[in-house]
């Protein structure tokens, strides 16, 4: 028998898997609940290994992932590293900076460059806040996204510099339009390598080998604009790497990362542009984490940390606070069911079910993003969240369902599970996972039609996969 403290420490383990991960299998909850809490966030800030990709499987078997220019079989292939890496908050916080420096790759015309980005954010996402917005303003995928390759010392263009302030690092009323044309001066001479990109473009959009899949960054200094310029109130002769240090210093600067790591991980926000005119839920979280940015130098680890072991994130009011987004909901579906294997559609089929759900990888609407929250819920994404999840659960074979199954059997001690025991076992293997008096009512009456399950068995099985569907298809699974 497990005591209250004991079921207390495995719903807190389980709360930081399904936030800083994508949920966790009951043998990997077991791992962690051996760590401990404070050793569980260290060991998820620092993954001891990452998803080695066996890129010659791939390549062999799905083609048209070797070059990743087709946008369904890059988000195909994200979804592969998802599902099976252990480097789980590595991986959460490329979601995590996709949807806030948001590029897609239909303006691009071809995806390699943002799974190129995507890889950045991979090696540095949870590095120095300094660090990402450099390496993102010399990234090719954004300076072609927001037409920073038009951005010339004698005809500026302020897209960059306006999205840089605006969304990606400080938010509306912390800067003035001026600052906007003095960050685009700053970002003058920022380009791509590519001469012959608008002449392929006008080809019929064809993609060419060595033709603008070879995006470099280049800094061209005869187009740069030396003039002094006033920025943020300093001056100076600025380039874009100085604009980005004194954007990293500005309280505002931590502020809004903050308030994005709240939305993200501990609970959903209003949509981002209405943040100017209605303060955070939350406002001593903010501070928390804007405290951690400023003493640890702007890295956005020793944010997360904060976060991860504050009361804040630990209460019982912040779990299952926020609604699955799509990814979250595919990929951590898939993980139930088991890691896979090579050949495999599995993965096409979970991207382009993302994008029915509202999610499409590499391709978010607007340079706004996805903004989350009730958003991601409405009648046609709904059927599609119990469609795919019921579809991924249905058979007892697969690795995952397996050990879910035998662990029951296990606990069963030989003995025949009643319906309440069946039900509960499962919604602990899903989670543990709470649900409303009426929904755990409503899931034993369908039980009681079998009576007694035996498991292992051909019949309990099956009951058990029928069970964890009917799991799956309800609202408190949406919840993460």
């Amino acid at each position: 028998m497990t005591t209250v403290q004991e079921r207390q420490d495995v719903a807190l383990m389980a709360h930081l898997l399904r936030r800083a991960g994508f949920g966790a299998t009951p043998d990997e909850l077991d791992r962690f609940m051996e760590m401990g809490y404070e050793a569980a966030v260290e060991g998820l800030l620092n993954p001891a290994s990452d998803c080695e990709m066996p890129e010659d499987l791939i390549r062999r078997y799905h083609v048209d992932q070797s070059d990743l220019r087709n946008g369904g079989a890059a988000a195909a292939h994200w979804v592969y590293r998802m599902v099976n890496t252990d480097a789980v908050l590595r991986e959460k916080m490329c979601l995590f900076w996709h949807r806030i420096f948001a590029t897609a790759s239909t303006k691009l015309i071809q995806a390699r460059m943002v799974v190129n980005q995507v890889e950045m954010f991979r090696q540095y996402g949870m590095g120095s806040f300094r660090d990402i917005l450099a390496r993102l303003s010399r990234d090719p995928a954004m300076l072609m996204w927001l037409d920073n390759q038009d951005n010339h010392k004698d005809s500026i263009n302020e897209n960059y510099g306006r999205e840089i302030l605006e969304l990606f690092s400080m938010g509306v009323g912390n800067y003035t339009e001026d600052d906007i044309k003095e960050c685009a001066r700053a970002f003058t001479g920022w380009r791509v390598v590519n001469p012959d990109y608008m002449s392929i473009k006008m080809r019929n959009n064809t993609a060419r080998p060595y033709g603008y899949i070879a995006w470099q960054f280049e800094y061209d200094d005869d187009d740069h604009d030396h003039e002094e310029k006033r920025f943020l109130g300093e001056v100076g002769d600025f380039n874009g790497e100085d604009v980005v240090d004194i954007i990293c210093r500005q309280p505002a600067t931590a502020r809004f990362i903050a308030r994005h790591l709240y939305h993200f991980f501990v609970a959903d926000e209003l949509p981002v542009p209405q943040w100017p005119h209605f303060g955070p839920r939350d406002p001593e979280a903010i501070e928390i984490m804007a405290q951690a940015y400023f003493d640890s130098g702007f890295q956005i680890s020793a944010m997360l940390r904060a976060m991860f072991n504050s009361d804040f994130f630990k209460s019982e009011a912040s779990r299952f606070a926020r609604i699955k987004s799509p990814a979250e909901m595919v990929v951590g579906t898939m993980r139930l069911a088991g890691p896979i294997d090579l050949p495999s559609t599995d993965t096409y089929a979970a991207a382009g079910a993302c994008a029915a759900m509202g999610q499409g990888l590499l391709a978010p609407p607007s340079v706004e993003g996805w903004q989350g929250g009730s958003e991601w819920i409405n009648t046609g994404a709904y059927v599609q969240r119990v469609n795919f999840a019921s579809r991924v659960l249905n058979d007892p074979n697969k690795p995952g369902i397996r050990a879910i199954i035998d662990r029951m059997a296990d606990g069963a001690y030989g003995m025949a599970l009643s319906p309440q025991r069946l039900v509960d076992a499962c919604l602990d293997a899903l989670g543990p996972l709470p649900v409303l008096d009426s929904t755990r009512d409503g899931l034993i009456e369908y039980a009681e039609k079998w009576g007694d399950t035996t498991l292992p068995s051909e019949e309990g099985d099956r009951r058990a996969v029928t069970l964890i569907q009917l799991i799956v298809t309800t609202q408190e699974y949406q919840m993460v």
